[in-house]
């Protein structure tokens, strides 16, 4: 009788350890040269703590916050705001960022809109809504408040996030929320 243990065979062969090791040199090394060309063609996202942006011109250039608040008081100043929203900032009468942006989009239809000086209103030329300097509708047929939006000025920067408290104007829950 043989009591000798059977001989098996490796679980890893010297040609699978060789070969695993050189495929980890090879991706080791392509990674560390395709990480600094990813971060050259990602670009960086602007974005800050409660999916804040900073507000940009036309162009998609960020605006500095001296740029608005060298505007009169009680100017409205249009920026492209979260997800490219024409945005109204409001240059209070002490000179500082109101901390509510009032969204450009009328609630009845999507409309974009000016502001009227001369009336103090936002009015909708598609279909006659009127609102008021805070947005609340004032005329129809819009049959909601406009949406409103977080701002805050840092450091020559405009941060502009989601409005997720209660409404101020209503004191209720947010339509867009």
């Amino acid at each position: 009788m043989d009591n000798s243990l059977p001989l098996e065979s490796p679980s890893l062969s010297r040609r699978q350890l060789l070969n695993f090791i050189t495929g980890a040199a090879v991706a080791a090394t392509a990674g560390a040269a395709l990480y600094p060309a990813g971060k050259f063609f990602i670009p960086r996202a602007e974005t800050g703590a409660g999916g804040a942006i900073l507000a940009k011109d036309v162009l998609g250039n960020p605006i500095p916050a001296s740029q608005i608040l060298g505007e009169l008081p009680l100017t409205r100043a249009l920026v492209a705001g979260l997800a490219g929203e024409p945005t109204y900032l409001i240059v209070k009468e002490d000179g500082t960022l109101d901390s509510i942006g009032i969204v450009d989009n009328c609630t009845h239809l999507g409309c974009t809109f000016p502001w009227n000086p001369m009336d103090q209103q936002f009015q909708c030329p598609c279909h006659g809504s009127r609102y008021a300097p805070d947005g609340t509708v004032v005329r129809g047929p819009a049959p909601l408040p406009l949406k409103i939006v977080q701002v805050v000025a840092i450091d020559n920067s405009i941060l502009i996030s989601p409005w997720t408290e209660n409404d101020p104007r209503t004191g209720e829950k947010p339509w867009w929320v």
